[in-house]
């Protein structure tokens, strides 16, 4: 399920979870698709990476890997969320 109304509510919900780990904090998005949906997460993790790759697009989090900031889209393997810095 990769519907635009879920992406949006993903992404809602990202920037929510991360506000409240608070600046310098990440998330992984399955996190994410885990508070959306408990007992079917795995379904919306390719809504939840959209989501993240929308937000990243916007300039709103920054998609990392190892510790380094990474383009989504050619990130393979896990990847962690964060609030752009100011």
């Amino acid at each position: 399920m990769n519907d635009a109304a879920t992406v949006g509510e993903l992404a809602d919900l990202i920037l929510q979870l991360l506000q409240a780990r608070g600046a310098g904090k990440t998330l992984c998005p399955s996190e994410a698709a885990r508070a959306y949906a408990p007992d079917d997460w795995r379904r919306h993790m390719p809504a939840a990476r959209q989501a993240a790759l929308e937000l990243a697009d916007a300039g709103r989090i920054v998609i990392m890997q190892r510790g380094r900031v990474v383009d989504g889209r050619s990130a393979k393997g896990p990847i962690r969320l964060a609030l752009r810095e100011p």
